[in-house]
């Protein structure tokens, strides 16, 4: 059997200030063939994952394009078909396969596609037939389209978030493919849309208690996967919103009956499952209060959602209390960053921090800074293991404040984040970290307590609120109490 398998990542978030060109991809990682193979990186480690499983099974495995970007505005229309053409011309003048493996997003928006990962498996499925078997793995926050679902075999999307599972899931995906690319698998899907635009981190109850449920599910007769797509919040499309997805061996009916079953069970809790941040001055009266090391995410500024990551207003109010013992990070501010490098370690220096990018930014902060560390090539752990770049990166000292620059935008992911510039973490009293949920795998073994902050930015919970053109159902929960009762 020949498997072949492509990645194309990107989380548009519509409202961002800028687009994402194709230095935005060449920063955050091309990949092709070979260069995948050998690579470093979660989706390369997908990558990896299937060759491994191929070469086991004895099946012929061949790597196109694998490319990923940060979270930023809708993807430039020309980066992105030059991008998805390059994969289909693999396609075709490498096949014929009998498995497709996509390792795509599901919230990828360009400037003239609303729904790049559909166009995407669509013209998959115009190049290889319907004799082959296309497999689509997806984060959890994605635009879950019907379109999507129906031209691929099947479609699986991590469960857990932190997504520390998405090598488990590849697995799934593969397995399924393979067997039905045999004939030994029907599936059939349903999608159950809950009427509801959230915020699900799955470390937390109830979702937490939903992820082992959907576990103790798939273990049902007939049931292959049970996914439950969180939906992409600050992404306008017709599709956004919460979905759950539920596929099953040639068995529609029960493929329905599940997808609605937890449906429902999602919709009765979407109350409890409603995010209640703190205020910044409530969430540093808790980590002051607290005893040991707390951290706190400056979720509104997450450049993993697509906000800039320069907003300061966090480390205003930290430094405002006087809490010396504490660590911030990572401020993107190239600029600020390379000023440091060239006055050097030990230097003190006037320096503007943050505030650069646009309204969401805030206002900048002028500090006297000293320069303790610079790194030129920084990096921080990811998820599963994996290296995340983040360039040029400066350890500055503010009034007993470590401050971490960063000159490739990202969110903080793990503690060698400030460990790997010699930022010692244990005698802390509050880190804080700009990041709404994917700093819990590397923090939270560290913390006494962990804290999300309704911080400023560009990133906002007010999910009723947001100013959406293009979703096509404005009936939803929290902009709706019982949008169920309400629906036409």
């Amino acid at each position: 059997m020949r498997v072949f398998a492509a990645g194309l990542q990107h989380e548009t978030n519509t409202f961002a200030a800028w687009p994402t060109g194709a230095r935005a991809f060449d920063e955050g990682g091309i990949r092709r063939g070979a260069q995948v193979l050998a690579a470093r990186g979660s989706d390369h480690k997908t990558a990896q994952l299937w060759r491994d499983l191929c070469v086991r099974d004895g099946h012929e495995f061949t790597a196109s394009l694998f490319a990923w970007a940060q979270p930023s505005g809708p993807v430039v229309q020309a980066v992105y078909e030059g991008m998805r053409n390059e994969i289909l011309s693999d396609l075709q003048t490498q096949g014929p396969f009998d498995v497709v493996l996509l390792f795509l997003h599901g919230a990828m928006v360009s400037s003239e596609c609303n729904d790049c990962e559909t166009d995407i498996v669509r013209r998959v499925r115009e190049v290889v037939g319907d004799a082959a078997a296309i497999g689509v793995e997806l984060d959890p926050h994605c635009h879950l389209a019907q379109p999507l679902v129906d031209i691929a075999d099947a479609v699986i999307l991590m469960k857990h978030y932190p997504h520390d599972d998405y090598l488990a899931r590849a697995a799934e995906l593969y397995d399924i493919c393979v067997a039905t690319a045999a004939g030994g698998l029907h599936p059939t899907s349903a999608i159950f849309d809950c009427r509801m635009v959230g915020f699900y981190p799955t470390t937390q109850e109830p979702m937490a208690s939903f992820v082992t449920h959907f576990g103790d599910i798939e273990r049902r007769p007939g049931v292959l996967s049970v996914s439950f797509a969180h939906g992409f919040p600050w992404g306008d499309t017709p599709d956004t919103g919460s979905r759950v997805l539920a596929i099953t061996d040639a068995d529609p009916a029960l493929a329905a009956q599940v997808s609605e079953e937890i449906g429902l069970e999602i919709y009765a809790a979407r109350a409890a499952l409603l995010p209640r941040f703190p205020s910044v001055e409530a969430a540093l009266d808790d980590a002051v209060g607290t005893p040991g090391l707390v951290v706190v995410a400056d979720t509104a500024d997450n450049a993993g959602g697509g906000a800039p990551g320069d907003n300061v207003s966090l480390l205003v109010a930290i430094l405002d209390r006087g809490i010396e013992a504490a660590a911030f990070g990572a401020i993107w501010d190239p600029i600020a960053a390379a000023a440091c490098a060239d006055a050097g370690v030990g230097a003190t220096l006037k320096l503007r921090i943050g505030g650069k990018s646009g309204l969401s930014s805030g206002q900048p902060l002028d500090v006297v800074a000293t320069v303790r560390a610079v790194r030129e090539r920084h990096a921080q752990t990811g998820l599963g293991g994996s290296r995340v770049a983040m360039g040029l990166s400066v350890w500055i000292e503010v009034n007993g404040v470590d401050i971490v620059l960063n000159s490739i935008r990202t969110q903080v992911f793990s503690p060698d984040a400030f460990t790997g510039l010699g930022i010692e973490l244990e005698e802390k009293k509050i880190v804080a970290v700009k990041s709404s949920q994917h700093f819990q795998g590397g923090f939270a073994p560290i913390a006494a307590k962990v804290i999300q902050a309704a911080t400023h930015g560009a990133i906002q919970m007010d999910f009723a609120g947001l100013p959406y053109v293009k979703k096509s159902d404005l009936n939803f929960y929290p902009r709706v109490d019982d949008p169920r009762l309400s629906q036409p």
